[in-house]
């Protein structure tokens, strides 16, 4: 009994094998697909925070001011981007996004520490990331410490009196100052992102699923004898999910200001301008990946092998800064990423269409290339 039992699971998990194996671009999604995003993701997300991009704007030019930016640069959480002169410009880099922290040296540094009265720095952090600016509030505390024991130190060492008595006295302030989320809450920086992440799933799994199905049960061919049009066909399955996807983002939207108090400092026109021309790459890809599915299985696990890697190198969970070079250069393939930028920069900074000019003819340059050419592939099997 017990071995006939064996006989007839074995022949059920032989049929399952070879029937998964006999398509090639099965086999392909469970063993080639996993293994190349276990080699990319694991060389790309490192959760730990390093090389933050910083501006500096050295008022003093002294060669204190100049040690403590050595040794603030050598240990390696911050990476110094860009020197001004002035510190309206170092607020406006990290604005614009292209700094996350600013270290800003007024004149009188130097001095200030030569006469013992304690000198002030002030640190500029940009807090739509949050675990990014805690991490470069800390170091910015740890550093000023740092130097502040090794300037005390020195002064020990001195044999001037004066410097003796200064030594105990020598001590840096850094004045950190977080903009756009000075409280550092973790909903106000997951918020923009959640957003994204549920457009994606919804728009490309479902998208994917409905004209996988279509196929699978054969009704595809039957709405080809009808006289629709292979474009009226695609655009009235796509239209539903594209309005379920812009309903998403009004939802989190809303939601999130509601429970979470995440702020609305921009124009709602411009969320859903970046939102519209996003919902298109989404379901150009959910398109796409139907095309080259011949099943709702493998529409799923073709969803979601494409949904993880588009998610980790967005931004959305760790800086794309942290990542290599490499795949830095990748993610700008990725719509992901810049609509999540998008997001945070008119929710958090009242970012509009002039900030925001190359995500958004990005997200519409996406949109049109991938619907474009999964409505190609889509006619070709039609016809």
């Amino acid at each position: 009994m017990g071995r006939t039992l064996l006989l007839m699971l074995y022949s059920v998990m032989r049929k399952e094998v070879l029937q998964a194996f006999r398509d090639k671009r099965m086999a392909t999604l469970l063993l080639i697909a996993p293994l190349m995003q276990l080699v990319v993701l694991g060389y790309a997300v490192d959760l730990e925070v390093d090389h933050i991009p910083t501006v500096v704007c050295d008022q003093d030019r002294t060669p204190a001011s100049r040690a403590l930016l050595e040794a603030t640069f050598a240990e390696g959480t911050f990476q110094r981007v860009a020197t001004v002169t002035r510190p309206a410009e170092a607020v406006a880099q990290v604005t614009d996004g292209k700094a996350a922290s600013a270290w800003i040296i007024p004149r009188g540094y130097e001095q200030a520490l030569a006469r013992g009265t304690g000198a002030a720095v002030q640190v500029l952090i940009d807090g739509t990331d949050t675990n990014r600016a805690q991490v470069a509030s800390a170091a910015a505390q740890q550093m000023a410490l740092f130097r502040s024991v090794e300037i005390s130190t020195q002064s020990l060492a001195s044999s001037s009196a004066l410097a003796q008595r200064q030594a105990s006295t020598a001590q840096i302030s850094p004045v950190a100052r977080v903009l756009y989320n000075p409280n550092l809450r973790s909903a106000t920086y997951m918020v923009p992102g959640l957003a994204a992440t549920v457009v994606l799933i919804v728009t490309t799994i479902v998208t994917a699923m409905g004209i996988a199905r279509e196929k699978e049960m054969g009704t595809m061919e039957q709405l080809l004898v009808t006289p629709l049009r292979p474009w009226i066909l695609l655009v009235g399955k796509c239209l539903p999910f594209a309005a379920v996807g812009l309903l998403d983002v009004a939802g989190v939207i809303a939601i999130g200001a509601w429970l979470f108090d995440v702020p609305l400092r921009g124009s709602l026109l411009v969320v859903f301008v970046g939102a519209a021309f996003y919902v298109l790459s989404t379901l150009g890809m959910g398109v796409f990946i139907s095309t080259v599915s011949s099943s709702q299985q493998q529409a799923i696990l073709g969803g979601f092998l494409f949904l993880l890697p588009a998610i980790l190198l967005s931004g959305f969970m760790t800086p794309i800064d942290n990542m290599p070079q490499p795949i830095q250069w990748l993610t700008y393939a990725n719509p992901v990423r810049y609509f999540i930028e998008v997001m945070r920069s008119v929710l958090l900074k009242g970012a509009g269409f002039a900030e925001l000019g190359f995500q958004l003819v990005a997200l519409a340059s996406f949109g049109v290339l991938i619907l474009a050419l999964s409505a190609f592939r889509f006619k070709k099997q039609l016809d």
